[in-house]
């Protein structure tokens, strides 16, 4: 596995972490990666939305574009339901599965090895819609990375398009044993280190150790998708184990929710 660690950040891909490198590199996670989740029901919500806007707002042969494919668990039921598919991702053995099960089932995907904040060979409104699931966003080290990346997809989605956005709750730490304690520590860093975002955290997972993840509070994101021309059309906040809607939405809704699957589009 092709490896940066202990290398300075600049050669690394913009906004892309030791740990994200790490992964997106290993052959054993993407050769493993669908049985991991074979046994959970945790994405069957996402895509359940994700076909329900496309039936809503799209049409049959439009290109959806995955942003942060992996394996296209969530391109799959897309394509075989009569769209077009778009795989982007970092990873080249991610892609691999991609092609191979797009051979096996006549899928008509397409694959592109990208960095999602490096967008630029993708042509204005090229894309009729963009999905980016399982908390990809948030994997992008730096808010100025990920604006870049919002404001990509902002371009190359067509004006009536729709970008379908899953991301983690900040304030969902506070049930999580050490999560208040990290919470205090990392707003507390946030203030006197540069280097520190509040929201970031690195954790291992999965064998690879300081993997980046920020998670968002609702207000951020809500102003750096305006800030890229975008709005929020439909919000679903997530119950404790993603597995379907937050009850009682009302009640303390971002303060109770895992996090948020949002369906977006131009303002």
């Amino acid at each position: 596995m092709a490896k940066y660690k202990n290398k300075p950040p600049w050669q690394l891909p913009q906004g892309v972490s030791h740990g994200l490198w790490d992964y997106t590199q290993s052959e054993f996670i993407a050769e493993d990666y669908d049985e991991y989740f074979s046994y959970t029901s945790l994405f069957e919500l996402d895509q359940s939305i994700v076909l329900d806007t496309l039936e809503r707002v799209g049409r049959k042969g439009d290109l959806v574009a995955d942003l942060g494919c992996g394996t296209g668990r969530a391109l799959e039921p897309v394509v075989q339901s009569g769209y077009r598919g778009l795989a982007i991702d970092l990873s080249w053995p991610m892609l691999r599965v991609v092609q191979q099960k797009s051979n096996e089932q006549n899928l008509n995907i397409q694959c592109l090895r990208a960095n999602l904040v490096e967008l630029g060979i993708l042509a204005n409104h090229s894309v009729d819609h963009c999905i980016c699931l399982f908390s990809t966003l948030g994997m992008i080290s730096g808010a100025g990375n990920r604006q870049t990346c919002m404001e990509h997809i902002s371009r190359i989605l067509k004006p009536k398009g729709r970008f379908i956005l899953h991301i983690h709750n900040y304030w969902y730490n506070l049930y999580d044993p050490g999560g208040p304690k990290w919470l205090i520590g990392n707003w507390f860093k946030s203030l006197f280190s540069s280097r520190v975002e509040r929201g970031d955290r690195h954790f291992s997972y999965r064998g690879v150790p300081n993997m980046f993840l920020h998670v968002f509070r609702y207000r951020e994101i809500k102003k750096a998708l305006a800030k890229a021309g975008l709005r929020i059309e439909k919000t679903v906040p997530l119950h404790a184990k993603r597995q379907k809607p937050l009850s009682k939405p009302w009640l303390w809704r971002d303060l109770r929710a895992n996090g948020w699957i949002f369906v977006i589009r131009h303002r």
